[in-house]
């Protein structure tokens, strides 16, 4: 062993293994490192070094996680939602939506990812305004926004051969 006892890690020693197992913001890495007692000070000196050394970046968190809520079907709603609770800037929020939507591959298209996302989870539209109200429960609940949620009853089963 190393000679150190279990609990004396540093938070850069602590921050880097969280870090190695997904991107962190910078608000969840002080609040993971305080939990383990580590100084204030102590934590925002190492935060500070780790984003100076490119380990560790709110806008690099933001964009993955963004990435990573897509291909789960989330709506931009939540995602906003969900970014902020987990301390990321309201600009940076906006400057990785932004870069989403300018993806020249496979960019946020919410329309087409609540169609998508619709389809994937219901068979039809529904026959009675209860299950057409289930429907849009739904994609409210996963952070679409009005227009996304009448767009994707209207065109989720739409036959993609027809379209041009």
């Amino acid at each position: 062993m190393n000679g150190k006892a279990p609990g004396d890690s540093t938070p850069r020693e602590d921050a880097l293994r969280l870090l190695a197992r997904r991107e962190y913001s910078r608000a969840e890495l002080v609040s993971r490192l305080s939990a383990k007692a580590h100084g204030v000070d102590a934590i925002a000196e190492c935060l500070d070094a780790l984003a100076e050394q490119g380990l560790q970046s709110d806008a690099r968190f933001a964009e993955s996680f963004l990435r990573s809520r897509i291909m789960r079907g989330q709506g931009p709603m939540k995602i906003r939602q969900e970014l902020s609770q987990r301390g990321i800037e309201r600009e940076l929020i906006h400057t990785a939506f932004a870069e989403a939507q300018g993806d020249e591959q496979g960019g946020a298209d919410w329309f087409t990812l609540a169609c998508e996302t619709l389809a994937r989870r219901f068979s039809g539209p529904g026959d009675t305004p209860r299950e057409r109200a289930r429907r849009e429960r739904f994609l409210a609940g996963r952070g679409f926004d009005f227009d996304q949620v009448r767009h994707a009853l209207a065109h989720a089963w739409d036959d993609p051969a027809t379209e041009d």
